[in-house]
């Protein structure tokens, strides 16, 4: 909706600290940018914190981009150039992959710290590497390189219970849907929940961890906005799977989200101070880098990590609690990070793995591949591709952005096609649409030597941000 006027707790969210920023952002934003949504004003301000040299000749942003550099990290950066020759890479599935995507994993892999990389088939645009972009760094990383949603992820957890019982229950399932998720920016329950991981001596490690513990804890078991999800299905598993379940249909909850504002707060602080210390071309500000050498370095990795084991912690406790609420058990769960980095050994030698909307897929290593909120995503086991790091892709795949989603679909439409698949939705904007991702068919198609289908996940009722 539009006409939302921001408030300073919402500019919390996205870490403005000052007062004066928060005060400077407001203004700009209900005088300016009036007509966008609050998540479209938020992550247009969460760039401005980013990359605040960008928007110092801003007709609307020049002063609040200029609270941000008179702020700036008082450690001397070291400029980097690019290698003038692009190390190859393997594209998979070049033909539903657009130019400008691929260009931009080409500027990823002329960076001096890159030894290997590869495109995943449902890669598209995004900050610093592609989504979809798979990257091998030595003793570096680059936190735009795993992006702001650190540790976003899938979870499934399959349950011997016929597939009848969604239908039967479908009421009751809408209701625990409602009572136990939350979704968007600062949602937060009103009991707060209780998680080992937050005992963790992490938090007591760095000034801003400290900082977040408090919004780590009001925000455990939550989830974010755009295309996190939490869905009930049916669990179609093939005979003879990695899962060792007899084949045949069960039902399913799947989850997709991250590490809500503390990943978001990690991903922007380190990112700052990357991008303070190692000055690159224009082109290429959003992967600068850390030596895990230096002390920003060592922090960034011990808070990614924490960052991924709460995100795990977020969907431990939505499953968890859904379970409960309907009187079922599981009798296995599939889990993978998507936003992640890795030390990772190949041709012997130690790397970065940064996976950027990308799942792995060590030989025999079970991951998921959801399509969207339609179609039926995959349960895969990986084959150990050398090629692609181990990898393979996230999801589908956006072939639509989010603006031209909104200008080119209507609402009828997308009630329509949700009709016709029996699909119940609790949430879910146009921009989620199916026709705005490409088909996971085709997607599937070009990474067949990346993985083997193990089952599938039927959606029927789907809960999204609203």
């Amino acid at each position: 909706m539009g006409n939302y006027k921001l408030k300073g707790k919402d500019l919390k969210q996205i870490n403005y600290k000052s007062d004066r920023a928060k005060s400077l952002a407001i203004d700009i934003m209900q005088k300016d940018f009036k007509h966008l949504s609050k998540s479209e004003k938020l992550k247009l301000l969460e760039n401005v914190l980013l990359t605040p040299k960008e928007y110092i000749n801003h007709s609307s942003f020049s002063k609040l981009a200029e609270e941000f550099i008179g702020k700036t990290i008082t450690e001397v950066g070291l400029k980097h150039e690019l290698n003038e020759a692009t190390k190859s890479f393997k594209v998979y599935g070049s033909k539903i992959i657009t130019p400008e995507t691929i260009d931009q994993m080409k500027v990823a892999m002329q960076l001096p710290i890159s030894i290997s990389g590869a495109l995943m088939p449902d890669a598209h645009v995004g900050y610093g590497l592609p989504i979809g972009g798979v990257l091998a760094t030595e003793n570096a990383v680059i936190p735009y390189g795993i992006g702001l949603d650190i540790g976003c992820r899938m979870s499934l957890s399959i349950y011997d219970v016929p597939a009848e019982f969604i239908k039967k229950n479908s009421y009751h399932i809408k209701i625990a849907l409602k009572e136990n998720t939350h979704f968007g920016i600062g949602k937060t329950f009103k009991q707060m929940e209780d998680h080992e991981v937050l005992d963790r001596p992490e938090f007591h490690e760095t000034a801003l961890l400290k900082q977040l513990h408090g919004k780590a804890k009001n925000q455990l078991g939550s989830s974010g906005s755009g295309n996190h999800f939490v869905e009930l299905g049916i669990v179609e598993l093939k005979e003879h799977n990695q899962l060792n379940i007899p084949a045949g249909n069960y039902v399913g909850i799947l989850a997709h989200s991250g590490s809500r504002g503390l990943g978001a707060a990690i991903a922007s602080h380190y990112t700052q101070i990357a991008m303070k210390t190692c000055l690159l071309p224009k082109k290429a500000q959003h992967l600068a880098w850390l030596d895990l050498n230096t002390k920003a370095g060592q922090e960034y990795w011990l808070s990614m990590n924490l960052a991924g084991d709460y995100a795990k912690a977020c969907h431990d406790v939505i499953h968890y609690k859904l379970a409960k609420f309907l009187g079922i058990k599981a009798i296995a769960k599939i889990e993978n990070h998507h936003n992640f980095a890795w030390k990772e050994i190949h041709d012997g030698k130690e790397l970065i793995v940064h996976r950027k909307g990308a799942t792995p897929a060590n030989k025999e290593q079970l991951g998921i591949i959801p399509a969207n909120m339609i179609d039926p995503g995959y349960i895969v086991s990986g084959k150990g591709d050398s090629s692609s790091l181990f990898s393979a892709s996230h999801g589908a795949g956006r072939k639509m952005s989010r603006k031209k989603a909104k200008e080119s679909i209507t609402g009828s439409e997308l009630k329509k096609r949700l009709k016709q698949n029996n699909i119940t939705t609790i949430g879910g904007s146009i921009d989620e649409a199916p026709m705005s991702y490409k088909n996971i068919e085709d997607v599937m198609l070009y990474q067949k030597d990346l993985v083997n289908i193990e089952g599938k996940f039927y959606p029927q009722i789907v809960r999204m941000d609203k």
